[in-house]
C-alpha cells in the first residue's frame, strides 16, 4: 500500500496539517499509521467527515440513520480483535464513531462487562426499534436476555428469546448463528441441552470467523456445565463420574486461552481464564485457579469491567473475593455490590426455567461446601480441600439444609 505523509494528504484534502495530526490520533483516518514522530496515510483513505460544519452535520445525520455493516461479522463485538488493550474501552468506543450503529452495540457491550444493566436495557431497545441489521439485532435480543437474567425477569427473558429467533437472518450462517446465540444464552444457566451437534464436538465452521472468539466462550461454558453435570450425578456419561470429566476440560480450555491471546481479544480471554480457573477450583487446584483469576483481573481492572467479575463470584466465590482485594479493595466492593444484584437475578430467572428453588441465602463457605458435597466428597475430603475443620464441615452441611430444606443428596438441584 502506497502511504503519504501528512503534507501531502494536507494540500490534497485542504485541511491543515495539524488538523490531520489531530484526525490520526483520535483514530478517524482508517490505516493511518505512526513511524517514529510522524504520520503516515495510505494514498486511497478517504476524508473524514467534519462534525464542525453545517454540511459536515447534514452528512453525519444521513449516516446516523443508514444501516452500516458492523467492522465484524458477530454479535459479540467486544469479543473481537476492536479491543485489544486493557483500559482502552473508551478509545475503542471513539474509534466507532464513523459507524453509529457499531459505536452503540460496543457501548453497550462495554457497559455489560461494567454492569451498567439499565443502560444496556436502553441501548438494546434502540437498536430493535431504529430496525438495526441482523447481528445488531440479535446482539440487541441477546443483552436483553443478560438484562433478563440480572434482573431476574423470566418474561423478559422470553421476548428476548423471541427477538433472537426473529433476527433477520437471510444465509444458512445467519440462520447457524441464531441458533448458536439462542444456546448461547441458555448456557448462562447452564442449560446446554439445545446446543446444536455441530457444536457440542467443538466444531465451529458453520460460524463466521470474527464469530470464533465468542464461539470458543461459550464452548467452555458448555464444557464445564457438562462435567458440573456429571459432578452432581445430574447428567449420566458413559465412563465418566464424579470429577473424572472435570479433571480433564482443561487440556481443551488451555489451548483456546493461548489462541485468545493470540487473537488480541481481552473479553474472550477473561471469559475463558475464569472459566479455566472454575473448573480447576472445582479440583481443588488452586496453584492454576490462581494463575488465571490474576490474569483475567489484570484484562479487567484498569476499564472498571467489574460486571464481567461479579458473574464468576458463584462458581469462584471467596477465591475471586481474596484475589481482587490483592489488587483493589474498591473494586472488591463494587464487585460484591454486583454479585449481590446478579446473584439474586440469576437465582430468581434460573429457578422459574428450570421449575426449582434455588438458594439464594449461602454464604460463599456454604455454597462452596454444598457444591463439594454434590460432588459426592465425604466430610474428611471437603474439609482438607477448603482448609477447615471437620466439625466446621458438618456445621455447614447442617445449616446449608436448615436454609433450604432439602438433605444433602439434593444439594445439586438448588446451587
Amino acid at each position: 500500500m502506497d502511504y503519504l505523509k501528512i503534507e501531502d494528504v494536507s494540500k490534497k484534502w485542504g485541511i491543515s496539517a495539524r488538523r490531520l495530526q489531530t484526525l490520526c490520533t483520535e483514530g478517524k483516518i482508517k490505516g493511518a499509521t505512526r513511524f517514529g514522530r510522524a504520520w503516515m496515510i495510505p494514498g486511497d483513505a478517504q476524508k473524514p467527515i467534519d462534525g464542525r460544519t453545517k454540511a459536515g452535520k447534514k452528512q453525519q445525520n444521513v449516516l446516523l440513520n443508514a444501516d452500516l455493516p458492523l467492522p465484524r461479522k458477530t454479535p459479540f463485538l467486544y469479543m473481537t480483535d476492536l479491543y485489544n488493550t486493557p483500559g482502552s474501552a473508551e478509545m475503542c468506543i471513539e474509534k466507532l464513531s464513523y459507524n453509529h450503529e457499531a459505536q452503540v452495540l460496543f457501548a453497550s457491550e462495554i457497559a455489560y462487562s461494567r454492569g451498567e444493566i439499565d443502560r444496556v436495557y436502553e441501548s438494546a431497545n434502540y437498536l430493535l426499534q431504529k430496525h438495526s441489521g441482523f447481528y445488531a439485532v440479535l446482539s440487541a435480543g441477546m443483552q436483553l436476555a443478560l438484562c433478563a437474567i440480572w434482573r431476574g425477569d423470566l418474561v423478559l427473558w422470553r421476548k428476548a428469546k423471541i427477538h433472537i429467533i426473529e433476527a433477520p437472518a437471510k444465509t444458512e450462517e445467519d440462520k447457524d448463528i441464531v441458533l448458536f446465540s439462542l444456546t448461547a444464552v441458555d448456557s448462562m444457566l447452564y442449560d446446554v441441552s439445545s446446543f446444536p451437534e455441530w457444536f457440542k464436538i467443538g466444531c465451529f465452521e458453520p460460524l463466521h470467523k470474527d464469530s470464533l472468539p465468542a464461539a470458543k466462550v461459550y464452548y467452555a461454558k458448555f464444557l464445564y456445565a457438562i462435567a458440573y453435570a456429571v459432578a452432581t450425578r445430574q447428567y449420566d456419561l458413559q465412563g465418566m463420574q464424579g470429577l473424572s470429566l472435570m479433571s480433564v476440560v482443561p487440556a481443551t480450555i488451555e489451548p483456546m486461552i493461548s489462541q485468545a491471546v493470540a487473537d488480541n481479544s481481552i473479553i474472550a480471554e477473561a471469559y475463558l481464564r475464569l472459566t479455566c480457573a472454575a473448573v480447576y477450583h472445582s479440583c481443588a487446584n488452586k496453584e492454576q485457579a490462581v494463575r488465571h483469576i490474576d490474569r483475567a483481573i489484570a484484562l479487567v481492572i484498569p476499564d472498571k469491567l467489574y460486571g464481567l467479575l461479579a458473574e464468576y463470584c458463584r462458581v469462584l466465590g471467596s477465591l475471586l473475593e481474596e484475589r481482587i482485594s490483592n489488587v483493589d479493595e474498591n473494586a472488591l466492593k463494587e464487585v460484591q455490590t454486583l454479585y449481590r444484584m446478579y446473584n439474586s437475578g440469576w437465582s430468581k430467572l434460573s429457578g422459574s426455567v428450570r421449575g426449582k428453588n434455588l438458594a439464594t441465602t449461602l454464604s460463599r463457605k456454604e455454597r462452596e461446601v454444598a457444591k463439594l458435597a454434590a460432588f459426592g466428597l465425604q466430610n474428611s475430603e471437603i474439609a482438607e480441600k477448603l482448609h477447615m475443620s471437620l466439625s466446621g464441615v458438618k456445621q455447614a452441611i447442617r445449616i446449608v439444609s436448615e436454609k433450604t430444606g432439602v438433605s444433602r443428596d439434593e444439594f445439586a438441584a438448588i446451587l
